[in-house]
């Protein structure tokens, strides 16, 4: 058996035109060796779009690659991940889902018993037996953990796959020590593969009493951060033989990455101005992404001061697929040191929803987090093209009221 797992593709996540097509480049990439693989069937263990309705363009080119992979037999197994969540359950997976294009494996239902009893669905070429829980947005995930039913899961023979979109309490990688997580306790154990999404970096572990846990981090880098971490992303490759499970990183390059750092620490605005452009020298950045990273305190002058735009505009000369630059800790000569607490949109709102539930008696803590984040969620949302402001202003009323149970 062989098999391919994805992670965190996330269709559409950089805004810039520049880099508009690079996540659909990785995934087309990505299915492209696949192939040539002959893999038995892939799992996308979350985030597959950046939302969950993404642009015509994008759908189209995602759409054009699913059909191949359905037209050659190879199964696609997916789970919705926290960006492809919807407060209203409108997302673009189920209508590929209907297509027939891929399967949504996280099936089962609510017993009389008040646990959560998922079903298996079994690939037919394999015989594999997949199973899983998609993310939600601020961790809404973990309330189906504490209800699932673990013993019915863990009884059923067979080459198990549990796919799964969120971050592991014990095995949190060094600088996410704060993130909400799932505690081991709550996954089912005696599975073979445990397919994961959600956190953005590479992550592999053979767990006693449970199995191969693995996550291959983004297909794609998704920030300034992660471009400079990573450069490229990638996905696993999975083999099992007799039982024996064994996996290979297959880096997914879609550009090149250059990475210029720069230290301003009592230099003057010209002194880094100048730096920067003698940095470039006598290089081509033909299909490659330019990060620069700027930091330290200058001698005279403002931060702003500093001539980015000259060097930025130097680097497309020379053939630059995007430049990004990055001047946080870049501060000029009178700066005083303020401190800030350095958080995601997600986590804000995670922190203060959590702070203030259970002041309304309305609906019991639980359900009022879940309504809150649903709400932000609706009210993000933008107009879209070509749509009236009218029509804009009845679909947001309309998700309200989903999210309400009421009639507006």
């Amino acid at each position: 058996m062989k098999f391919a797992h994805f992670a965190d593709i996330h269709i559409g996540s950089w805004a810039d035109d520049r880099l508009a097509e690079a996540s659909t480049k990785a995934f087309t990439k990505a299915v492209d060796l696949c192939l040539e693989e002959k893999v038995d069937f892939i799992l996308i263990a979350g985030d597959f779009f950046n939302t969950s309705l993404p642009s015509i363009d994008r759908l189209k080119e995602v759409t054009s690659k699913l059909k191949e992979l359905s037209d050659r037999r190879v199964p696609v197994y997916i789970i919705p991940g926290s960006h492809d969540f919807s407060p209203t359950g409108k997302t673009m997976l189920d209508v590929l889902e209907n297509a027939g294009l891929f399967i949504n494996v996280m099936r089962g239902n609510g017993g009389d018993d008040g646990r959560l009893h998922l079903k298996f669905t079994t690939d037919e070429k394999t015989g594999a037996k997949i199973t899983g829980i998609g993310g939600k947005k601020g961790m809404l995930d973990r309330h189906y953990y504490g209800l699932l039913s673990l013993p019915e899961l863990e009884a059923e023979d067979g080459f198990k796959i549990f796919v799964f979109h969120t971050a592991i309490e014990e095995f949190k990688p060094s600088g996410l020590e704060q993130m909400d997580a799932v505690p081991l306790a709550m996954f089912p154990k005696g599975f073979l593969y445990y397919a994961g999404g959600h956190i953005h970096r590479r992550f592999e572990r053979d767990v006693p009493g449970y199995g191969k846990m693995t996550m291959p981090g983004p297909l794609f880098p998704n920030s300034f951060d992660e471009l400079e971490r990573l450069s490229h992303g990638g996905f696993h490759l999975v083999e099992a033989i007799d039982g024996k499970v064994t996996v290979t990183y297959n880096p997914v390059v879609v550009h090149n990455v250059f990475v210029l750092s720069v230290d301003a620490d009592k230099k003057s605005p010209e002194d880094v101005s100048s730096e920067l452009l003698a940095s470039i020298g006598k290089n081509e950045f033909y299909n490659t992404i330019v990060l620069v990273r700027v930091a330290g305190k200058l001698r005279v002058g403002k931060a702003g001061d500093v001539n980015l735009k000259r060097f930025v505009e130097a680097a497309y000369g020379k053939g630059a697929a995007y430049v990004a630059k990055n001047t946080s800790k870049l501060v000029g000569e009178d700066f005083e040191e303020v401190k800030v607490d350095y958080q995601s949109v997600e986590d804000v709102e995670l922190r203060l929803i959590n702070e203030h539930a259970g002041q309304s008696k309305a609906f019991p803590v639980e359900k009022e987090k879940e309504i809150a984040h649903q709400l932000l969620h609706s009210l993000a949302k933008e107009k879209e093209e070509g749509e009236t402001t009218a029509d804009f202003e009845k679909r947001i009323k309309e998700d309200i009221s989903k999210v309400l149970g009421i009639t507006l």
